[in-house]
């Protein structure tokens, strides 16, 4: 195995394990309980660190200068013999736009339950408006939240 080769699989095992971890975090998002997503933010966040060293050690590896980034489509035209790793690299990217589209769904799901914690929130606070009662003038009044105040 090559140098390409042998960071390009650990790569995609990164990868493949960053996308396992939001796969968990939907299971969570679905089910309506957080218990266990800050473990699986932790993990997430741990992930994204490695996989940001691992592209860079890529990077650096594989250039001729010590470039944080690399064209691998440019790479790859210039070292046609690496079949390998062009096999690795198209497997990391398919496992890439998952995980890409999982996150996507997954932030879709928290703005969801956002949106109900909080919908929920404002009516256990009664902060909405209640116009049901009346003022001396006959102009809809506020509510002031005490229901003995409002109920006279």
């Amino acid at each position: 195995m090559t140098v390409a080769a042998t960071l390009l699989k650990r790569e995609a095992e990164l990868v493949t394990r960053f996308r396992n971890a939001l796969l968990r975090e939907q299971e969570i998002l679905r089910s309506g309980k957080t218990d266990g997503l800050a473990e699986v933010n932790i993990e997430k966040l741990s992930l994204v660190e490695c996989l940001n060293q691992a592209g860079a050690e890529r990077a650096r590896a594989l250039s001729k200068s010590d470039q944080i980034t690399i064209d691998m489509q440019e790479w790859f035209s210039v070292h046609p013999q690496e079949t390998e790793s062009l096999m690795l690299w198209e497997s990391l990217l398919k496992e890439a736009r998952e995980a890409r589209g999982i996150n996507e769904l997954n932030g879709n799901l928290i703005n969801v339950l956002h949106q109900k914690t909080s919908e929920a929130l404002s009516i256990l606070t009664n902060s909405q408006a209640d116009q049901s009662l009346y003022s001396s003038s006959g102009q809809a009044a506020m509510s002031t939240g005490s229901r003995i105040i409002d109920s006279a």
